[in-house]
């Protein structure tokens, strides 16, 4: 008898680390079912998955609607039949301090990268339960939960937020066998990461991503795809006895304690 194709379920798929999981997880095998408020961008990532025949379906909407998401699982039952993967990996935020903090962007944040992937996780994990697949629950958090900036609250809430849901949603549904995991990414090269703006309105993204890589000791930003490649090798049996941990993937940055400029006024020999 033939194994069913998995499916994996994946949010803000149009673009950046949803975009290249989405191409790897494909070329995996997986059946993909791609949501993402941005449809033009879905229809053109459907056509590359076409392209490289790579079964796919997509259903666009507002993750902040709960009849969006209640949808969304139900559509891709109806279309594929099971959920074996679901990748919260959504994310919508305003650069901003606390000081200029408003409620409703403080809500839309908390509907798109928290709200969300609760929900989500709780309809994908019944699905999961019911047809006792060992699924895999992938919520993409941030490495600004540790190391915060000062410039998005909202945001930086949600994140560590979502590294501790991870843990409870992996103690609640492990005894099911479903595998739940959390993945951290440092400065990786996307659209999200391209568009910070000073008062005046102009972009001061290369001045930030000079001063962050200055930090990272492989002297890189990431790429989106090895993103996916860490999200696609814990959906895999080689990660099977992983879950409830948060996978940090940025390059080293995060212990790092000072800047490569001031370690080579310290020890021009050495670094």
């Amino acid at each position: 008898m033939t194994e069913p194709k998995k499916v994996a379920l994946i949010t803000g798929a149009a673009g950046g680390i949803g975009r290249a999981t989405a191409r790897i997880l494909g070329e995996l095998g997986y059946a993909l079912m791609l949501s993402d408020i941005e449809a033009g961008g879905l229809r053109k990532l459907q056509d590359e998955l076409h392209a490289a025949d790579i079964a796919n379906a997509s259903f666009p909407g507002d993750l902040n609607s709960e009849t969006y998401r209640e949808s969304l699982i139900a559509e891709t039952i109806a279309r594929f039949g099971r959920i074996d993967v679901l990748l919260n990996n959504a994310a919508w935020r305003i650069a901003g301090s606390l000081r200029t903090l408003d409620l409703a962007t403080w809500e839309k944040t908390i509907g798109v990268c928290l709200t969300a992937p609760v929900f989500l996780g709780k309809a994908a994990a019944a699905e999961m339960e019911k047809q006792q697949i060992p699924g895999v629950i992938i919520n993409v958090s941030s490495i600004m939960a540790e190391r915060p900036s000062g410039m998005a609250a909202a945001y930086i809430a949600c994140k560590g937020a979502l590294e501790s849901l991870t843990k409870e949603m992996a103690i609640t549904y492990g005894r099911s066998g479903i595998r739940v995991l959390c993945v951290a990414p440092g400065f990786i090269r996307t659209e999200l990461s391209n568009d910070y703006k000073n008062q005046n309105g102009e972009n001061v993204s290369d001045q930030l991503i000079a001063q962050l890589t200055d930090f990272i000791p492989l002297g890189r930003g990431g790429d989106a795809a090895e993103v996916g490649r860490t999200i696609a090798w814990l959906c895999s049996d080689a990660a099977s006895y992983i879950t409830g941990t948060t996978i940090t993937v940025d390059g080293g940055f995060q212990p790092n304690f000072n800047p490569y400029s001031i370690k080579k006024i310290q020890f021009p020999e050495e670094f």
